[in-house]
């Protein structure tokens, strides 16, 4: 079975930021396969379930998604070898993917949740490009609005990351 983990934060405010890219994903995802998700309140996150995949979107907030889903991989005594993260990455360019099996947190809050939640940082992550714009400082940016050229461009980066998980899968 495969695990995949959407990061982003909970809440309408932030549900088209560029912080949200793994939320949005996995929603397509869930979407694609007519999936549902339940809030479970014990886990701190919603679950669907999709040929083969448990689909979880932590609602503990970017910088705590560790705990949501360390609790998830105990209470239903998973592997974290079944675990696949999609995440934004300001390093790269918008709708450019990076798969990794391990790393560093890149500065990332989220992943950094989960590196000590799980006490590792070998699972599989899929990175997705948001790109960077240094005028604006880092929180500020991955918390904004995707501008009105990315919006366009957003389908298909989104199906793209979809592709690149029915690959794993």
């Amino acid at each position: 079975m495969l695990i995949v983990v959407g990061l982003g934060n909970p809440g309408k405010e932030y549900a088209y930021t560029r912080h949200n890219m793994g939320f949005l994903v996995v929603q397509a995802l869930a979407r694609k396969y007519q999936a549902h998700f339940e809030y479970r309140p014990h886990l701190e996150c919603e679950i669907a379930k999709a040929s083969g995949m448990v689909l979880l979107l932590p609602q503990t907030f970017m910088n705590e998604s560790g705990r949501s889903v360390h609790r998830f991989l105990s209470y239903y005594k998973r592997p974290i070898s079944e675990l696949l993260v999609v995440v934004d990455d300001m390093d790269l360019p918008f709708g450019t993917l990076r798969r990794r099996s391990r790393g560093s947190s890149g500065g990332h809050n989220g992943l950094k949740s989960i590196q000590s939640a799980l006490g590792t940082s070998e699972y599989e992550r899929l990175r997705i490009g948001i790109g960077r714009d240094e005028s604006i400082p880092a929180h500020q940016y991955v918390l904004s609005q995707f501008s009105a050229q990315e919006l366009v461009e957003l389908p298909q980066c989104i199906e793209k990351a979809i592709q690149c998980i029915e690959n794993i899968l």
